[in-house]
């Protein structure tokens, strides 16, 4: 694949370790805004989604995408997607190092040009809690700008023991209407996550789980509220223009 990075040294693996354990110590797991305690989200008037989309073939070109849709009615009330080169290489359980500045970047732009416009909340196709060191995307990125953000992640990460094995495949079928979850409970006992069934045209789950300043039953609550589709309209729609 054109433009890959080398693998970055042990030191700089090793820092990147101390700075996520550093930023992860100010994650909160739980809900501080008033409409995260109401069942029907009032006072929550707009949800924004964030992620990078990589030129086919070129992994150090991305579109850095942020669109705010208006909450519930799910209209586009702002986008933007800029090109960036991408210099960070890929690790695993390091995407954030790689994204989250472009992904910072395109909030502050946000707050700087329409600050009236300034997401709510943010879902960020990827995870948060559920992580090697708990401190994926949704958590960087929600600690940096100090916005509630909840991870959404298509595929499950497999970590402290969550495995795709014939146990898990079989609690997927049991998802059998939208809304049906089941927890994604770790060999250390600790709930990562939930698996949503988000749709009832789809029987893929998504892998919701916490980023910052919001607890896992609002996350998973959110998400579902904001899905005509499988994909959250605000993920969806940013994918969808691009």
């Amino acid at each position: 694949m054109a433009g890959r990075a080398a693998p970055p040294p042990d030191a700089t693996l090793r820092a990147w370790e101390r700075e996520q354990a550093r930023l992860g110590a100010g994650v909160v797991e739980e809900d501080t805004e008033e409409w995260q305690r109401d069942p029907g989200f009032a006072g929550l008037e707009r949800v924004g989604g964030v992620d990078l989309s990589y030129i086919k073939g070129d992994d150090s070109s991305a579109c850095a995408s942020l669109v705010v849709l208006s909450y519930p009615a799910l209209e586009v009330l702002y986008e933007d997607c800029r090109m960036v080169t991408v210099s960070a290489p890929y690790v695993a359980g390091f995407l954030a190092f790689r994204e989250v500045p472009f992904l910072v970047e395109a909030v502050q732009r946000l707050q700087q040009e329409e600050p009236r416009l300034r997401p709510q909340v943010l879902l960020v196709d990827g995870n948060g809690l559920l992580h090697p060191r708990g401190f994926g995307v949704a958590c960087h990125l929600g600690v940096l700008t100090d916005l509630p953000c909840v991870g959404v992640a298509k595929n499950l990460l497999q970590v402290d023991g969550l495995v795709r094995d014939e146990l898990h495949r079989e609690q997927i079928r049991s998802l059998q209407r939208e809304g049906d979850t089941f927890p994604l409970t770790g060999a250390s006992g600790r709930a990562l996550g939930m698996a949503l069934r988000s749709n009832n045209n789809s029987s893929k789950p998504l892998y919701i789980s916490v980023g910052h300043r919001v607890c896992l039953e609002t996350a998973v609550r959110l998400v579902k509220s904001c899905c005509r589709y499988r994909i959250p309209e605000p993920i969806r729609q940013w994918k969808k223009g691009g």
